[in-house]
């Protein structure tokens, strides 16, 4: 989200949190395998532990799935010992209704002892229990005390959040409070890939702040930030507890009611001492792995700028989309500031294809934003006139992609270039919490009505969210499955 593995590893170590697993998808889709699992490689022999869960779908419809998911690819990434788990599986719908290669996969994690981590938000009893039955062992998903104990009940590690997008924990907490809950060893923490701004207060530490204010005892809190989670890895001869031959991760506390440590060891190094980072780890050295970016070699044309289909797009919070009547001019060089519709379009990275429709509910005075910030990496143009995002295309294209928002009155300006695959920051983890306050203070001032939009642009492509996406296939209906309009080829 912005920031890379390495500089979010740093930045949460000197908080305490010494070991990180990682999402392989921004990986899968823009590195060939060899350079990715050497990428994993590199990066593990920081201070920090830093491990990877593997996708087994693209989380989105599109063209390259079966070049990117195939057997030999994830029999590598599954293989691979710092790959500790599967998931999420936001494809499961697929492996309920009989994909017999999703459900390949989900047993091959099984033989290597690595659990499945699902993605079921608001899943039944009977969804739940089918997908124990085929493999998945723990979730996330859950926003309610009610949804915890259905987890527990089909035998699931459940994993409570509290994100920038799902601030829940204080509520789940109190719920399973009264639900009678005591034991929490069938518990973990997470905070589900946040936006930068979020971790302003900390990381798992400031999680750990939380459920100790709720009263939970200060043993069963520990242990979900650490014991739990390497006994589910199946992790817990390296991690997890103060013991010969474990990995000499430790935090030393003021008060056990307060979890930001005041001295850090790392892998048997002093990283913090007495509140001062006495330890600066050596930067990433990501030459090999940028270097293998194409930028982009195409220029838009008349064509892309037309916005003439009937059905468009309604953002009605952060990141659901719903299908919606088109009943503005889609022909003018400019929209009206008096109503929150803009033109929007949809670009693959090499320009091979585009879909163009309406956006409602994003902002009512964004002349022009144009981003590769997107699940695919496909190049998102937003904006209400089309001057604004041929310029903010235009500053895209000269930096190899990031956040550009053009508008004629200079605070509701934004350069956030993003060199690595078009979606992380060379920042250090301050930095880009910096950059992203101010993405978010001039999509505010530009009208933006929801919390987080760093996951508004993010997810535009995500099927495993309700009820439209845009994807390389086209405007897609994730209920029914189907396309509702398809791209165009450009």
């Amino acid at each position: 989200m912005l920031y890379h593995p390495r500089a979010f590893a740093d930045y949460a170590l000197n908080r305490g949190t010494s070991t990180i697993i990682n999402d392989n998808l921004i990986l899968l889709m823009h590195l060939e395998k060899k350079k990715a699992l050497s990428f994993i490689t590199e990066m593990g022999k920081g201070p920090s532990s830093l491990y990877w869960s593997s996708r087994v779908d693209a989380q989105t419809e599109t063209n390259r799935e079966n070049r990117l998911f195939t057997p030999q690819n994830l029999e590598d990434w599954i293989n691979h010992p710092l790959v500790l788990q599967g998931g999420e599986l936001s494809g499961w719908p697929r492996v309920i209704a009989g994909d017999d290669t999703m459900l390949h996969w989900i047993e091959q994690m099984k033989k290597g002892n690595k659990p499945m981590e699902g993605h079921l938000p608001g899943a039944s009893e009977k969804t739940l229990s089918q997908l124990a039955l085929l493999g998945v062992m723990s979730d996330h998903e859950a926003i309610t005390g009610e949804e915890i104990l259905r987890r527990l009940d089909a035998g699931y590690t459940t994993t409570l959040r509290h994100s920038s997008l799902r601030p829940d924990l204080p509520r789940l907490i109190k719920e399973l409070e009264e639900a009678g809950i005591e034991d929490y060893s069938r518990f973990l923490l997470t905070t589900d890939g946040s936006s930068p701004t979020f971790y302003e207060p900390g990381v798992m530490d400031e999680l750990l702040r939380i459920v100790l204010e709720e009263g939970v005892d200060p043993l069963s809190a520990y242990e979900m930030v650490s014991y739990n989670v390497a006994r589910h890895y199946g992790i817990e001869d390296m991690h997890g507890m103060i013991a010969p031959g474990r990995v000499a991760h430790l935090n030393f506390l003021m008060d056990i009611q307060d979890p930001t440590p005041i001295s850090v060891l790392a892998k048997g190094e002093w990283i913090v001492q007495e509140g001062r980072v006495v330890n600066e780890p050596e930067p990433f050295d990501w030459g090999a792995y940028a270097s293998t970016q194409q930028g982009i070699d195409w220029d838009l044309q008349e064509e892309d700028m037309h916005f003439s289909m009937p059905m468009g797009i309604h953002l009605v919070n952060n990141v659901l989309l719903k299908p919606y009547h088109i009943d503005i001019d889609g022909t003018k060089e400019a929209l009206s500031y008096d109503h929150d519709q803009c033109y929007f379009a949809m670009i693959d990275r090499e320009g091979k294809w585009r879909m163009n429709t309406i956006l409602k509910g994003f902002a009512t005075q964004l002349d022009g934003l144009a981003t590769t910030f997107s699940v695919t990496g496909d190049i998102v143009l937003i904006g209400k006139k089309k001057s604004a995002m041929k310029a903010a295309f235009a500053k895209l294209k000269a930096n190899g992609g990031g956040i550009f928002i053009e508008n004629e009155d200079e605070n509701r300006r934004l350069e956030l270039p993003l060199p690595y695959f078009g979606m992380m920051s060379d920042l250090e983890m301050e930095g880009v919490i910096d950059r992203h306050a101010a993405f978010v203070d001039v999509l505010k001032k530009s009208g933006y009505p929801h919390e987080d939009p760093l996951y508004s642009i993010f997810f535009f492509s995500s099927t495993h969210l309700p009820y439209v996406r845009t994807t390389a296939k086209g405007i897609y209906d994730v209920h029914k499955k189907s396309i509702l309009f398809p791209t165009i080829m450009r």
